[in-house]
């Protein structure tokens, strides 16, 4: 008898898959781009109590966003040594294509950045190697694509083919990451009222006659830490960034998330939006929304990454002609 606990976090979704002697025994998911790392201990826990004899461990291999496919790799591979059995990778898309009943199809999936991972493939079978492109180049090749949402890896196909094909031995990751890692010395910490000074500067620098003055500032720190949390970034004593999050209502509305210039790009603005998160799911928010200036092309890639979707628009939202985008993200 065989064994096979499958697992895939490639996508938005993450999955897992317990197959006894060909069998499904257990097959559940969840949907959550920043969950991975909560939700899969919990789903494989669920399957191990229907039998926790595993004799080998299949785990998609991507392509994929990094940290979600780094979540499970690592798993599957620190699960395997420690029971002692093998492992094996199998490209994600691969398994999202199983069953597919077309004569040639593209498999896509969410890259970030409108972008797409995907491969192509005829009479089931990837004739292509995973790439990345632009969603619209997909389009060109006039067959149709079948796309993440509709679609996702399944990690009973993803076992089955573990157990047929050449494994994966390394994450296809395709395109390198483009964050850089935080700078030696960065600290993050509570915002406190002696950063105001120095955060109003900031802000008058980034934002200039759209920028908080001191009093608002002050208004809104005073609202932490009961409905508001605020978070520094400092580097050699000197603030750098600041971020602001207000929760009411089961809804928590990120207030600002700013970097002063000579710090951009460098992962400081990423690290504090994931802060922001963590705070509301604490606080049990059932959503976090946030709003950015129609045109930032620089923060809308950050947000979307992390599952932000646009909702609406207010015009002249930041002055005459100005328009705001809302973006809102779904915690339950």
């Amino acid at each position: 008898m065989s064994n096979v606990l499958a697992i895939d976090t490639s996508t938005s979704k993450t999955s897992v898959a317990l197959i006894c002697d060909g069998k499904v025994t257990f097959n559940q998911s969840h949907i959550d781009p920043l969950a991975h790392g909560e939700v899969l201990p919990k789903l494989v826990s669920q399957a191990l109590v229907l039998n926790n004899k595993i004799d080998l461990v299949a785990v998609g291999m991507g392509p994929g966003p990094f940290t979600g496919l780094r979540v499970g790799i690592a798993f599957a591979q620190s699960f395997a040594l420690a029971s002692e059995i093998d492992w094996v990778g199998v490209c994600s898309l691969d398994a999202m294509a199983a069953g597919i009943n077309k004569d040639e199809f593209i498999i896509s999936t969410d890259a970030r950045r409108k972008e797409r991972f995907w491969a192509r493939y005829k009479d089931g079978i990837r004739i292509t190697e995973p790439a990345v492109s632009n969603a619209s180049e997909l389009e060109k090749f006039g067959i149709p694509v079948l796309n993440e949402g509709e679609y996702y890896p399944d990690p009973a196909a993803l076992a089955k083919i573990a157990q047929s094909s050449k494994s994966v031995e390394q994450p296809i990751y395709i395109r390198k990451p483009d964050a850089y890692p935080l700078p030696i010395g960065v600290k993050f910490r509570p915002m406190t009222a002696l950063d105001l000074v120095s955060a109003t500067a900031i802000e008058k620098e980034v934002y200039a006659k759209a920028a908080w003055s001191a009093g608002q500032f002050k208004e809104e720190f005073a609202k932490a830490p009961k409905t508001a949390h605020y978070l520094a970034a400092e580097f050699e004593g000197q603030l750098i960034a600041y971020a602001g999050i207000f929760y009411v209502a089961d809804v928590a509305d990120i207030h600002t998330i700013t970097v002063a210039a000579d710090y951009r790009r460098k992962g400081i603005g990423r690290e504090l939006l994931k802060r922001l998160i963590d705070w509301a799911r604490v606080k049990k928010a059932q959503a976090i929304m946030l709003e950015m200036r129609l045109g930032n092309d620089q923060a809308r890639p950050l947000y979307e990454s992390f599952g932000f979707i646009e909702i609406s628009r207010r015009e002249n939202y930041y002055g005459p002609g100005l328009t705001a985008v809302v973006m809102r993200k779904e915690l339950k």
